[in-house]
């Protein structure tokens, strides 16, 4: 991996993984440990949790397909190690704005969609999420409906926490529904 050309996106897309794929076998501890490593990854760059997320479904048994795209997931890394990450600053603002997305029906083998939100305090992400919704959506609005509600509850108990600690919000929390089209451009 010292040798491989840096990227600057997480993953491909439009990547579907399947556990019906066939393809060569992976060493399972090499491939858990470089996932798991990965995963650890996420408590600093959040913006890698949705790719983790979609190839830590598949630790067993995993195979070559899996295994690029997590390796995809390290050239990335290399490729932004200086221009992304958490940058904590000395600002004294405390404005929440949270963000939420999903794919609807992103799974290939349950039809499942994946919710994903991410909060800001002042210009610092502070709390994020990327998981599979537990059920199956009709609709890509509906699958929408079920993040944001997620995502609102979550601006909820955020703002308890601050005032918990002494920090009140007296303007309401922004939040933003984002939306992807297929080139990666948002809407």
């Amino acid at each position: 991996m010292i040798n491989s050309k840096p990227i600057t996106t997480p993953i491909e897309t439009g990547t579907k993984l399947s556990k019906y794929e066939e393809g060569d076998d992976v060493d399972p501890s090499y491939f858990k440990s470089l996932v798991g490593s990965l995963r650890y990854l996420t408590c600093t760059r959040p913006n890698i949790l949705f790719s983790i997320g979609l190839v830590i479904r598949f630790v067993e048994p995993p195979i070559t397909t899996h295994l690029k795209v997590a390796k995809r997931v390290l050239r990335y890394l290399k490729g932004t190690r200086d221009d992304y990450g958490l940058f904590y600053s000395s600002s004294k603002e405390f404005k929440v704005e949270g963000y939420c997305d999903s794919d609807w029906t992103g799974d290939t083998n349950d039809r499942k969609s994946t919710s994903g939100y991410v909060f800001f305090i002042g210009n610092t992400a502070f709390t994020w999420s990327s998981k599979k919704q537990p059920i199956v959506t009709l609709s890509t609005c509906e699958a929408e409906y079920i993040v944001a509600a997620s995502c609102v509850c979550h601006a909820v108990w955020l703002r308890n926490l601050l005032k918990t600690i002494g920090i009140l919000q007296d303007d309401p929390t922004l939040m933003h529904r984002l939306h992807f089209k297929e080139g990666g451009n948002s809407s």
